[in-house]
């Protein structure tokens, strides 16, 4: 106990004065008079005295706080008396009315204690109550006590084992916790009124944790469940080792739940799916924690749940994390979960991976290698199945046999009856294709032992790593795939045209997969123009150089290929030499088959001339209009000055300046003096009389050179630009 606060005296009214001594006429107090009754046991009575005190001081307008003290005396001893005597009711209500600190009371608990009371805490206790207070240390000591004083030695063996004193001690032990808990229920409302204080804080902590301990060791749940639900100060520390041990999950769930310890929450959640724990109070767990997670979207506490929770509902579990996942992230950290993820479930993992390459677009080349190797080992596992082996090859074997303009990819894709074998397969070609960061070497030796029904992939992978005449060899012999060849020409080496795996993709359901394979720049575009959709442009000389490597491969067929080479000669004329293409034809194959492409070379070739032709003489007459709109200028200026020449230095000035129209002299620019022509052909102004008012003069424009003119539909005039 702590500071002890003593009683007033008493106050005397009469005094008596005397030869050595001042007498005083005390009044019996109200102390004075209980402690006499108690003293006689005379219990009743001593409580009857405090009920008129009681009642006089409600009478009274102003109440002197030493009144009250005296009166809480009286209660308080009155109330240990009867708990002494294990008159627990009387006792509980007496020591209500006394206000009693209720930590007092409950010390006599040892089983309520706990850890609620420090080493250093002290309760304020009259003098007189501490005196007269019960020297056990446990309530079931003052009834094992009181039965010896009453019972013993009348009761045989003795009062412990005797039947009638065993069925008596519980009773009494049942009475002593009922009147606890009315006691403290009592001063639950009355702290509820109170104005909060440090103190009364403090106070209403020992309360409920004590009552909400009472009612587990009782039994009484719903009184549990009652209190919990309403405004508490339960430290939940003293209360959940009782809880757990009294296997009420459901209450200590709540706690965790007002507490805001999801860590704690979820973990009891997780015994509780696990069988660990069982309380027919919670219904399905599991989604109880997944609607914690989703609520709180703490990304922190989902990654460390993130295994556990794959292993009971890897699908749930994936479209949580990933619906929380921030939209930048280091590679570490994906690799880290990643990590974690796969030794949780395997399958799990592949489908995280999956994701994060191909719908977050991940740029990290280990995770695309990992994603390609997964692809390529179930890929392995569809092959091992005898009916999806059976069936592939059998498709590739009946394209093979035809002739058709549709690329294998699009064929098998509409053929094959759906499936998640052939889904499996046309994503791995996809993700094959439009990925740019994986290793294409290492899955090419994967799949090579299986290259017989894996053609198409090791094509995409020869292309890969550069193959490009290995690539082309597989798409003309092996899968007599013409289509796919040629596109793989003009697509710089990609198997799968971005058109084709669009459609794919939408047939399939597999757009993400199908938007890795970037689609070629618009003809005519600008490579820096800025587009909605990645695009990609192929060099010129890589077309060509495709397009001859194939060629050869269509030459090597032999006459089996003639027609194949034919029309890739009409198709891809534009990319190749007409001199190199005829050196390569063999000697044999007929004439037909070169007719159509040197017919077009030449004509192309003839059109090419013409055209330059007339654009040289369009930039002539560009050239003399610009001159003669600057020569006024150009004088204004004075950047030209005319001075009287004689003959010979005409001619000589004519060939330094090039005073032919349009002929450009070496280091010197160019002139487009149209008189000085006229001077060299010999033309007079009077001449126009001579020929009529109608006629018109023929002004040559080309410089003659070795006899041509430009009435020769052949020649060719230099331009001044």
């Amino acid at each position: 106990m702590a500071t002890l606060q003593y009683p007033n005296f008493p106050r005397a009214n009469v005094l008596v004065l005397g030869s050595n001594a001042v007498h005083a006429l005390l009044p019996s107090t109200l102390i004075s008079q209980a402690d006499a009754l108690l003293e006689a046991h005379r219990l009743e009575d001593a409580a009857d005295l405090a009920e008129q005190h009681r009642k006089k001081l409600q009478s009274m307008l102003n109440v002197d706080r030493h009144d009250l003290d005296e009166l809480r005396y009286v209660n308080q001893r009155l109330g240990f008396q009867c708990f002494q005597e294990t008159l627990f009711e009387d006792a509980g209500n007496r020591l209500y009315e006394g206000e009693l600190d209720p930590r007092v009371l409950i010390s006599y608990y040892p089983e309520l204690l706990g850890e609620l009371f420090r080493d250093d805490e002290s309760v304020d206790v009259m003098a007189g109550v501490a005196e007269h207070m019960p020297q056990e240390d446990s309530v079931d000591d003052i009834i094992a006590a009181n039965l010896v004083r009453n019972y013993s030695p009348h009761l045989a063996p003795n009062t412990r084992e005797a039947p009638p004193a065993v069925e008596l001690r519980n009773i009494l032990s049942m009475t002593a916790r009922d009147m606890l808990e009315s006691y403290l229920r009592k001063w639950r409302r009355k702290l509820a009124v109170e104005t909060p204080t440090p103190q009364l804080q403090a106070v209403r902590m020992v309360v409920d944790t004590a009552l909400a301990k009472l009612h587990v060791n009782i039994g009484k749940l719903p009184d549990l469940d009652a209190l919990i639900e309403q405004p508490n100060a339960i430290v939940l520390s003293e209360l959940e080792p009782v809880l757990i041990k009294g296997r009420h999950f459901s209450a200590l769930c709540k706690l965790y739940q007002q507490r805001g310890d999801d860590a704690k929450l979820l973990e009891t959640w997780s015994r509780l799916v696990g069988g660990e724990w069982t309380d027919p109070g919670i219904q399905d767990p599991l989604s109880r924690i997944f609607d914690l997670l989703t609520d709180k979207k703490d990304r922190g506490l989902i990654q460390r749940w993130m295994p556990w929770l794959v292993k009971n509902d890897s699908e749930r579990a994936l479209k949580l994390l990933l619906s929380t996942m921030p939209s930048r992230r280091k590679a570490e950290d994906d690799r880290t979960l990643l990590q974690e993820i796969r030794t949780a479930n395997p399958e799990a993992g592949a489908q995280l991976l999956e994701h994060l390459v191909i719908h977050r677009r991940s740029t990290d080349p280990q995770l695309h290698t990992e994603l390609a190797t997964t692809y390529a080992d179930q890929l392995l596992s569809c092959l091992a199945d005898e009916s999806t082996s059976k069936l592939w090859r059998a498709k590739a074997s009946s394209y093979a046999s035809g002739r058709s303009d549709t690329p294998f990819i699009s064929y098998f894709a509409s053929t094959t009856p759906d499936s998640e074998h052939k889904r499996i397969r046309l994503k791995t070609v996809l993700f094959l294709q439009g990925s740019t960061l994986y290793e294409p070497e290492a899955i090419r030796v994967r799949l090579s032992p299986h290259a017989k029904l894996l053609k198409l992939e090791l094509a995409i992978l020869e292309g890969k790593l550069g193959n490009h005449r290995s690539a082309l060899s597989i798409l003309v012999h092996d899968m007599n795939d013409s289509t796919s060849a040629e596109a793989y020409c003009t697509l710089g080496g990609e198997v799968v045209p971005a058109k084709t795996a669009q459609a794919i993709g939408e047939r399939a359901g597999l757009q993400p997969w199908a938007a890795l394979v970037t689609p070629l720049a618009a003809p005519g575009k600008k490579p820096g123009a800025v587009s909605m959709k990645k695009t990609k442009t192929v060099d010129d000389e890589v077309k060509k150089d495709l397009v001859m490597i194939l060629l050869e491969v269509y030459m090597s067929g032999g006459a089996a290929t003639a027609d194949r080479t034919a029309q890739l000669l009409n198709s891809q004329a534009m990319n190749l030499d007409v001199l190199d293409v005829i050196s390569m034809i063999p000697p044999e194959w007929p004439l037909r088959v070169l007719s159509t492409f040197v017919t077009r070379s030449l004509r192309r070739t003839l059109h090419a001339h013409h055209e330059g032709q007339i654009v040289k003489a369009i930039s002539q007459g560009q050239n003399l209009v610009v001159a003669d709109q600057t020569w006024e200028i150009i004088r204004e200026q004075g950047a030209v000055i005319e001075e009287p020449a004689e003959d010979d230095e005409e001619e000589v000035l004519g060939e330094k300046l090039g005073l032919e129209l349009g002929e450009r002299v070496q280091g010197e620019p160019a002139s487009f003096n149209e008189k000085v022509h006229l001077h060299q052909v010999g033309f007079q102004p009077g001449a126009l009389q001579d020929e009529g008012e109608g006629s018109v003069v023929d002004i040559n424009v080309a410089p003659e050179e070795d006899g041509v003119t430009t009435s020769d539909p052949g020649s060719e005039a230099d331009s001044g630009t």
